[in-house]
C-alpha cells in the first residue's frame, strides 16, 4: 500500500514535534517535514506535494486558511486537517467550504486526531482504487468527508449511572484531573473514563487542556467548566 506524506504547519516547535511522532506511529503515514509558517509551508508543499497537511490556523506570517484557500485556487490535491485554537465561525465556515478534511480544535484530542487521520486512509485508499465512481463510491467518499463522530463516540454506551459518578469526582474537587485519576478514584478502566471524560468536554460539562510532558507525550487533563450543571 501507498504511504501517506504529511507536512506538519505549526509554530509552535514542541507540538510540532508531538504531532509528527504521533504520526511516525501508523505506519501509514510519514511525516516528511515540518514548516513553522506560511512561507516556508509553501515552499515545501511545491517541493515534497505531500497528500496531507496538518494545519495551524494562527502563522508568524498569516492564517493557515489563506493557505488553504491557496491549494484550491492552484488545483493542488493536498488535504488539510485544521489543528487550531480559532473557535471563531468565519475561519471554520471557509475551512468547510474550502474543503477541509478535519477541524480539530486544541487543546488536541489525539484519540480525536487518531479517528480522524484512520478516516483519512479509507478516503485516500478509496480515491486510489477505482479511476471511475458509481454511485456507491461517492456516497462513501462524501461520507469519509463528513461523517459526523458524535454519532458513535459520544452518544454510545454512555450510562446516567456511570456519567454522574465522573461528574462527581469534579462537583467535589476544583483541581484538574486526567483519565487515569479518575478511572482509579471511581474504579472504572482508562478507556472507559476516556470515553465519559470525552463525552462531558462535548457536552460542554468540563474543558479540556494539554499538560506537556517529555516530548511525544502530551496529557490531557480535564477541569470542570464555570457553571456547569452538574445533573446528567
Amino acid at each position: 500500500m501507498n504511504n501517506i506524506d504529511v507536512l506538519i504547519v505549526e509554530d509552535e516547535e514542541r507540538l510540532a514535534e508531538i504531532h509528527a511522532e504521533f504520526v511516525r506511529k501508523h505506519s501509514r503515514f510519514r511525516a516528511v517535514n515540518v514548516a513553522s509558517n506560511l512561507s516556508d509551508a509553501r515552499k515545501l508543499i511545491q517541493v515534497l506535494k505531500p497528500h496531507l497537511l496538518l494545519l495551524d490556523n494562527f502563522l508568524p506570517d498569516g492564517k493557515g486558511i489563506e493557505l488553504l484557500e491557496d491549494l484550491v485556487a492552484g488545483d493542488i490535491p493536498t488535504r488539510v486537517i485544521f489543528i487550531t485554537a480559532a473557535s471563531d465561525m468565519e475561519t471554520c465556515g471557509k475551512a468547510i467550504r474550502f474543503g477541509a478534511f478535519d477541524y480539530i480544535l486544541k487543546p488536541v484530542s489525539y484519540d480525536r486526531l487518531q479517528m480522524s487521520l484512520e478516516r483519512y486512509i479509507r478516503f485516500f485508499d478509496s480515491q486510489k482504487a477505482n479511476a471511475q465512481v458509481n454511485q456507491h463510491h461517492v456516497d462513501e467518499l462524501f461520507n469519509l468527508q463528513s461523517k459526523d463522530f458524535r454519532s458513535d463516540k459520544h452518544t454510545k454506551g454512555i450510562e446516567d449511572l456511570t456519567l454522574q459518578r465522573v461528574k462527581d469526582v469534579f462537583i467535589t474537587s476544583a483541581e484538574a484531573h486526567t483519565t487515569e485519576s479518575v478511572a482509579r478514584l471511581i474504579g472504572i478502566s482508562k478507556t472507559t473514563a476516556r470515553r465519559y471524560l470525552e463525552f462531558c468536554v462535548e457536552n460542554r460539562y468540563l474543558r479540556a487542556e494539554i499538560s506537556y510532558g517529555r516530548i511525544g507525550r502530551p496529557e490531557r487533563v480535564y477541569k470542570r467548566q464555570d457553571g456547569a450543571d452538574p445533573t446528567p
